[in-house]
């Protein structure tokens, strides 16, 4: 790998994109390869990158009936024709192939499904001489991630990669999450002494503190001998409404997510993204609540149906699930155990092997 140049192209859309195209570069470099990061949003033509971003933000936030509609339209799996995102790939096509032309890559590597639309176009058009190898962030494989023309996908799952073999008739591999090595560093048995207070619950938003009743959520956590953390993001009104939960803890972005993870006895989750793979790394439960529309249900279903985490439909399920969740027992050790069971594979070592 010591002469490898890998483009990775990931998504500045929340963190969790970008954060796993950092730790992918991290890993190669860790291998002697040389790498670049570029967000796919900057291969848009002008001002369409953040447009879209404050779409999707807006609607995940504002009109989540509308997001869902959007997603069940153009990326839910199923049969039949109906519209994608190929027009919106095409505007890159220029831009990405003179990033190619610059940076002379060996590989490329999307970590965000408009940028795996990009690179399958490109291959099967026969004008991108460079394989790409997609790693797909999500635990359900929707339709934006699949094109044919890509060479390889790296998958969480071994479900998530038969779907990708199936809708594509490509080659793909399974690795789990990638997450930074921190994670896995902190990852115990979480004992808690109950002498020290009421357990920690991680509570997440992700980066744009995004969710749906999160302070009634905390509320009624805290009022059931929890302390609820809030994982508020960058978004300052609801760490300020979080803040006045009694009991409760409100914590805007923060760079110490694994020290959070090494306290925690539980995460309630809301994304099945990347801080739900944090957890898994770091030995903690998660507990899935309120999911985002579209592809936040679809993965939140997707690793309650692969025993990676807890789906909780109403309160009462909420409680009861926290509370079997939170003691030692087989529930909790099991459902940990998974979850740890899951990194399978170095993702940076699969995903060069689609290089000749």
């Amino acid at each position: 790998m010591g002469r490898l140049r890998v483009l990775l192209l990931g998504a500045s859309m929340g963190a969790g994109h970008d954060a796993v195209s950092g730790e992918l570069a991290r890993r190669l470099r860790a291998r002697g390869a040389t790498t670049e990061l570029c967000d796919v949003l900057t291969l848009l033509p002008p001002g369409t990158g953040p447009a879209l971003r404050a779409f999707y933000r807006g609607t995940v936030r504002h009109a989540p009936a509308l997001y869902a509609a959007i997603y069940a339209l153009f990326l839910s799996p199923g049969e039949g024709h109906r519209p994608g995102s190929a027009p919106l790939a095409a505007t890159a096509r220029a831009r990405l192939l003179d990033r190619v032309d610059a940076f002379r890559p060996d590989l490329l590597v999307p970590t965000f499904h408009l940028a795996a639309q990009i690179t399958g176009r490109l291959r099967a058009a026969g004008v991108l001489p460079v394989p790409a190898s997609v790693f797909v962030t999500d635990f359900a494989v929707h339709r934006g991630w699949l094109h044919p023309g890509n060479d390889l996908y790296v998958c969480l799952t071994a479900q998530g990669a038969a779907a990708a073999r199936a809708a594509t008739g490509r080659p793909a591999a399974v690795s789990g999450p990638v997450v930074a090595q921190e994670f896995h560093r902190v990852a115990g048995p979480h004992p808690h002494d109950p002498e020290a207070g009421p357990p920690p619950v991680l509570l997440s938003t992700g980066a744009w503190g995004v969710g749906t009743r999160t302070v009634r959520t905390a509320r009624l956590l805290a009022a059931h001998g929890c302390r609820p953390v809030l994982l508020c993001g960058r978004d300052e009104r609801l760490r300020r409404r979080a803040a006045r939960v009694p009991g409760a803890v409100a914590l805007g972005w923060t760079d110490d997510m694994p020290g959070l993870m090494g306290a925690a006895r539980l995460l309630v989750d809301n994304a099945a993204g990347q801080t739900a793979a944090q957890a898994l790394a770091a030995g903690v439960p998660v507990l899935a609540w309120r999911p985002l529309p579209g592809h936040g249900r679809d993965g939140a279903r997707s690793m309650a149906a692969a025993g990676l985490s807890t789906y909780a439909h109403d309160p009462d399920e909420l409680l009861a699930a926290a509370r079997r969740l939170l003691r030692p027992g087989p529930e909790r050790t099991g459902q940990v155990e998974r979850g740890r069971a899951v990194f399978v594979a170095d993702a940076a070592e699969l995903l060069s092997r689609a290089v000749g």
